[in-house]
């Protein structure tokens, strides 16, 4: 996209492969499809989704049920507070097999998982989706999550970025191993890659040590795209050094309004193009035949479907507390928030969103896990376009993350009768004009730094080139 052409917004689906979307009522929805354990439910999401022009469908993930609330998952599994969380690879594959241009994103931990084994895998889903991969960093939430992979506690808040920033500069550094034109596939000299145009990256580090090269050549996208949610100030800052597209939460305009100057501001200062960066709160749509309808659908969502159970199993979940020994009406004191490891930027959001310092446990776990813990448009197709609009160019954001009330029908319902109206107004595409992720987005094609490369080129015992041996096909 140039300068000239009119800004547009960017569209993402935000998933869960599992049992409920990040609202965790959405299972019991009257309409909602339960096949959740069959694959065509993710494509046909996703098929929606492109059938929309959306930029880019990304799962969120957990590793771990939630399990800090009495220290047990009974009330998870109990109340389906996201006690299903499917692998994610499987569900990409299949994804990038039955679609052609929408985005294909995943959440990988920087905290459980390592450098090489992300590297090689958003690689490999970037050059067989053409261009189409999007890791979404995170750094892990709980204590749960680390008992899984033999630990007894979570890192601290601050660790797990020190370690988040290492990882991403190993992972870097293996997307970078191989230049552009390294793999020359000359089958009548032999030469398959120039061994002097991949470099072993020999990184050392406190955390990480990794030798490489990446076993997987660069990708179309040069890297893959990545996302990142950091609310926190540690967050932010992260987000400014590394995000292509940041996934935020903002309860309202004015809030994401400051939010979108102070980010913008952080990203320039890390020395980046904030142009170059897509800005998306996350936002619930509820559309209706009329106004009267849309507001019932939100009471029903609002009111109905969570259990208050499955609102403290997740709040404790995602701020590593156990709530168990606390009534709802109980006022959230400083030191709770600070005794915990979780999302810090919580408990700020929902006092900013309600006005008021004294929020309860009550207030907090609504915000999790019903629609309050971000914006809701909701109205006739036209009201909420209207709604989108005044955010969009009232320069809060730089499009939306869609959040599901349930599936498939809140993004059938979307895609169906908002969207047409927002490419009516030409506030979003009619169509893709190009293949990859980052076309979509405006995004340049990530390049290899210009520096020397950190290790020598390859070197072995012969760099001659072989005759071409005809038994061979």
């Amino acid at each position: 996209m140039t300068t000239s052409e009119p800004r547009q917004m960017t569209l993402v689906g935000f998933m869960q492969a599992g049992n409920v979307t990040v609202y965790s009522g959405s299972w019991r929805y009257p309409s909602a499809d339960l096949s959740f354990l069959e694959l065509e439910y993710y494509l046909r999401v996703a098929r929606t989704l492109e059938q929309g022009k959306f930029d880019l469908v990304f799962f969120d993930d957990r590793l771990a049920m939630p399990g800090v609330y009495g220290d047990s998952v009974a009330e998870a599994v109990r109340y389906g507070a996201r006690p299903i969380k499917l692998d994610l690879t499987a569900i990409l594959g299949g994804i990038i097999g039955a679609t052609s241009r929408i985005g294909v994103g995943a959440t990988y931990s920087t905290t459980y998982y390592t450098p090489f084994h992300v590297a090689r895998t958003f690689a490999t889903l970037d050059h067989l989706s053409g261009g189409r991969a999007a890791w979404n960093v995170v750094t892990s939430v709980n204590d749960s999550e680390a008992q899984n992979f033999g630990m007894n506690q979570h890192l601290g808040h601050d660790e797990r970025y020190d370690r988040a920033e290492e990882f991403l500069e190993a992972v870097s550094a293996l997307w970078d191993s191989w230049e552009d034109d390294a793999l020359t596939m000359d089958q009548d000299t032999g030469l398959f890659a120039d061994p002097d145009k991949v470099h072993e990256v020999n990184h050392h580090g406190k955390w990480f040590d990794v030798r490489g090269p990446l076993t997987v050549p660069r990708t179309p996208q040069g890297r893959p795209t990545l996302l990142q949610a950091g609310q926190s100030g540690r967050g932010r800052e992260f987000a400014a050094q590394w995000a292509d597209l940041l996934f935020t939460a903002a309860p309202g305009i004015d809030v994401a309004q400051q939010h979108y100057r102070d980010q913008r501001a952080q990203i320039a200062a890390a020395g980046r193009d904030p142009a170059e960066v897509k800005i998306l709160p996350m936002a619930y749509v509820v559309v209706g035949e009329t106004e009267a309808i849309a507001a019932e659908k939100e009471e029903l969502f609002l009111h109905r479907y969570v259990h208050p159970m499955a609102s403290l199993t997740l709040l404790s979940e995602v701020l590593n507390y156990d709530f168990s020994g606390h009534d709802l009406d109980d006022v959230i004191t400083p030191d709770i928030i600070d005794s915990s490891s979780g999302i810090r930027g919580l408990a700020l959001g929902v006092r900013r969103h309600l006005g008021r310092e004294d929020i309860t446990l009550r207030d907090l776990a609504a915000h999790r896990a019903t629609l309050l813990q971000g914006p809701r448009f909701v109205g006739t197709a036209e009201q909420v376009a209207d709604q989108m609009q005044e955010w969009f160019l009232g320069e809060a954001c730089d499009g939306f993350v869609i959040a599901a009330t349930h599936l498939p029908g809140a993004f059938e319902d979307f895609v169906r009768s908002v969207v047409p109206v927002l490419q009516r107004r030409g506030l979003f595409r009619t169509e893709y004009e190009g293949t990859t992720l980052r076309d979509h987005l405006g995004l340049p094609r990530a390049q290899v730094p210009l520096v020397a490369p950190a290790t020598p080129p390859l070197t072995g015992a012969s760099n001659a080139v072989m005759p071409r041996d005809p038994s061979c096909r």
